[in-house]
């Protein structure tokens, strides 16, 4: 590989009496065509003609040298022209694999409009059809003929300064179910929205699948598929295979937070109880959709000039993202003074059999904590019309389960009915923004998980907000890594929850809106850092000294993608 070593300051002189190059993370620069593959370090056409000379580079690109705004112009004008937003996915991801600044640049300045390109609910579409669109490996997939080797493989990773894991097993990719490896694109999209919501670095973040098999016939079936073609491991096999691996991340990367995305239910409560003392670890489908939640029903209860611990909370759903949901409740509503009993009593979940009631046999055992007394009821309408809600929560997967019956029923006893429809991607939604406005006559203070257009009725325009995990989970992962924090406990999904709400204007809350606006993401997200920090700080958990000015010293070390000269 013909390359030049970089030095971090410009050297006075260079060879043959050209400029002097700059070194790059203390290795060798590459040159010429390795340095046009390099994602990281490629500038396309943006390359100057004295970089061109210096690196070998005269040739190989068109001659005419343009700026980053207008090769920003030109993939805007690309992306915009494909024809399905998968195209554009597939367009976008093409660009994040030749030239990462631009890519990163792109989505900063336009991350509402290409949000739910890389993110939901493009990415479960592309998750389906992965085998299909693969095109280039991105992060690693350690799977079950690594066994004993794990570590081993974690060296062929190039960069030592991971300081950010997403991984997922594939068993429970958004509402698709049992993806297998394909579900590699949801750490491959989280780790995105890492780098352009809260500025972490992209070469400090690192997407895995765990490749432990699938129960999907028809992706074993398919010759497309990318993963070893067997069924799921489980049990003591599967647990031994998830503790090499997670002993074997903390080795090669020590200051590493782990964050667990899309497993199945039976096995993400296990992990996070298991290793939440062990590593700097948690799990998103659990603690981060409950941060995004409780967040919005802080801007929610604005609205209504009510307390949290005053609520009736229905959650149809009762796997990772409902408990999850519950227990941070919980620990709120404690700290507007009442005991954990009387908070969990608050809180109901409704499962495939119904309401979750003491004196079931059939409960798992995260649910059992949430199984009250309470005659058994089969179905969310004849809950709502029993217990009188007034939040509903959906987190099941269902698509439509909030019918007009069970919204115009919540109605009838509240004058403003709090329903979020979490589910992902879009087709799993349980009721459309429109659907929750027609059926309370637009006075539901609705979200969702996945997007939905503004709503026109009445003469009124109302603008739904969107509980997505982007909202926190980089925040959080900001706050964690800037400290070196060695834990992530429950209180700092707290803390970021209140720190999300109070970025909520009464622009927003007038419009219909309980989230801020995704332009305003970056802002965020340094906010929730900020807070994540403080608690890091005031608990003993960080490794690094306090600032004085703790959100500028978060602001200082998020990222912001230009270009660099290299002479």
């Amino acid at each position: 590989m013909d390359q030049v070593k970089i030095s971090d300051s410009l050297q006075k002189t260079g060879q043959n009496g050209r400029p002097g190059l700059k070194r790059f993370a203390d290795r060798p620069m590459p040159k010429s065509l390795d340095l046009l593959h390099n994602p990281s370090l490629n500038k396309g056409r943006a390359f100057t003609e004295e970089e061109r000379d210096a690196l070998g580079l005269r040739g190989l690109l068109p001659p005419r040298i343009i700026s980053i705004d207008e090769q920003i112009a030109r993939v805007l004008a690309t992306v915009r022209g494909k024809k399905t937003d998968l195209d554009r996915y597939n367009s976008l991801i093409g660009l994040q694999d030749r030239n990462e600044t631009l890519f990163y640049r792109v989505l900063i300045d336009h991350l509402a409009e290409f949000m739910p390109i890389i993110y939901t609910p493009t990415i479960g579409q592309a998750c389906q059809e992965y085998g299909h669109i693969f095109r280039r490996a991105r992060g690693m997939y350690i799977s079950t003929a690594d066994r004993g080797h794990i570590r081993e493989v974690f060296n062929n990773w190039p960069n030592d300064d991971v300081r950010v894991i997403v991984v997922t097993d594939g068993e429970r990719i958004l509402g698709l179910g049992d993806l297998g490896a394909h579900g590699m694109g949801i750490p491959v999209g989280k780790l995105s929205l890492y780098t352009a919501c809260a500025g972490v670095k992209p070469t400090q973040c690192l997407p895995i699948t765990l490749d432990v098999g699938t129960d999907n016939e028809e992706l074993l079936a398919d010759p497309q598929y990318l993963g070893l073609p067997h069924h799921r491991i489980r049990g003591e096999e599967y647990d031994a295979f998830i503790d090499e691996f997670i002993r074997a991340a903390q080795q090669r990367f020590p200051n590493v937070l782990i964050q667990l995305e899309d497993f199945g239910s039976h096995n993400a409560f296990r992990l996070l109880e298991k290793y939440k003392n062990e590593a700097c670890l948690f799990n998103d489908d659990i603690q981060g959709t409950a941060a995004v939640t409780l967040a919005g029903l802080y801007s929610a209860l604005r609205i209504t000039d009510e307390k949290l611990s005053d609520q009736t909370i229905v959650l149809f759903g009762a796997g990772e993202a409902a408990v999850g949901i519950s227990d941070l409740i919980v620990l709120a509503m404690t700290r507007e003074g009442l005991s954990e009993p009387e908070a969990r009593k608050r809180c109901w979940l409704i499962d495939s059999k119904g309401l979750v009631v003491a004196g079931r046999k059939d409960l798992a055992e995260h649910k059992k904590r949430y199984a009250h007394k309470h005659t058994p009821l089969p179905d969310l309408y004849s809950v709502v019309q029993s217990i009188h809600p007034t939040v509903l929560i959906g987190a099941s997967g269902q698509a439509d389960a909030f019918t007009y019956a069970t919204l115009s029923a919540m109605a009838s006893y509240r004058e403003h009915p709090i329903v979020f429809a979490l589910s992902n991607p879009t087709s799993q939604s349980e009721c459309t923004a429109e659907g929750a406005y027609r059926s309370t006559h637009g006075r539901a203070i609705f979200a969702s998980g996945s997007p939905f257009p503004e709503v026109h009725l009445w003469d009124r325009t109302i603008v739904p907000g969107q509980a997505n995990n982007a909202y926190v989970f980089p925040g959080i992962g900001l706050g964690v890594i800037s400290t070196g924090a060695t834990r992530v406990p429950q209180e700092m999904f707290y803390e970021a929850a209140k720190a999300l709400a109070s970025e909520v204007c009464e622009d927003d809350l007038k419009i219909g809106r309980v989230f801020p606006s995704l332009d305003r993401v970056r802002d965020v997200s340094a906010t929730i850092a900020t807070a994540v920090a403080k608690y890091a700080f005031r608990s003993g958990l960080a490794t690094v000294e306090e600032p004085s000015d703790v959100l500028s010293w978060i602001k200082s070390q998020m990222y912001d993608p230009t270009y660099k000269p290299y002479i």
